[in-house]
C-alpha cells in the first residue's frame, strides 16, 4: 500500500475516516465486541449527520449486526440491523492473536457484505493487519494506521 496522506491524533483518524467515506452510503464495521465495539461508535461520530446507515458486526457473526444511531449519548449501538454495506470497515482487535479470527472466513463475509463490489477500509494501531499478514489475504483500499505513544504523568 502506498502512503496517501499523513496526520496525527484522534482527529487524524476521525478526519481521514469520514472523507474517505464521503461517497459511502451504508457502512459496516467488523471488529470485536469489547475493543473495537467502542472504535466504531468513535470513528462514526463524524458522520453521524451524512445520512448514512451504519451497522457494526461483532466477530463475524453477520445475523446479529447491531445499528449504530446518534443518541444525546453519542453513538451507540442498537437495535439488528441488515448487516449489508457499500463499505466495509475491519477494525485490527480482529487480528490480535488472542481474539484468533480466521482472516478467510472474515474476508467470505466481507463478500457477503458488499458483494465483492465495495470499499473495504481497515483501521488498526501498529500495522497490526500488516504484521499478521492480512495484506496478502484481504484486498484492503485504505488503511488507517494509527501509532501512538503513551505517557503518564505523576504529581
Amino acid at each position: 500500500m502506498k502512503e496517501i496522506s499523513t496526520s496525527s491524533g484522534l482527529g487524524g483518524i476521525l478526519n481521514a475516516f469520514r472523507n474517505l467515506t464521503k461517497e459511502s452510503k451504508r457502512i459496516t464495521f467488523v471488529g470485536t465486541p469489547g475493543f473495537c465495539a467502542p472504535f466504531a461508535e468513535l470513528i462514526a461520530y463524524p458522520i453521524r449527520d451524512a445520512g448514512k446507515e451504519l451497522a457494526f458486526v461483532a466477530n463475524l457473526d453477520f445475523d446479529d449486526a447491531k445499528k449504530i444511531v446518534f443518541t444525546s449519548h453519542g453513538m451507540q449501538m442498537a437495535g439488528t440491523t441488515d448487516a449489508t454495506a457499500d463499505t466495509v470497515v475491519i477494525l485490527g482487535g480482529l487480528a490480535m492473536p488472542k481474539i484468533s479470527v480466521d482472516v478467510h472466513a472474515l474476508k467470505s463475509m466481507i463478500d457477503l457484505i458488499h458483494g465483492g463490489d465495495g470499499m473495504l477500509i481497515g483501521v488498526c494501531f501498529m500495522s497490526i493487519f500488516e504484521l499478521s499478514g492480512w495484506y496478502d489475504i484481504l484486498d484492503f483500499d485504505y488503511m488507517i494506521d494509527t501509532h501512538t505513544s503513551v505517557k503518564v504523568l505523576e504529581k
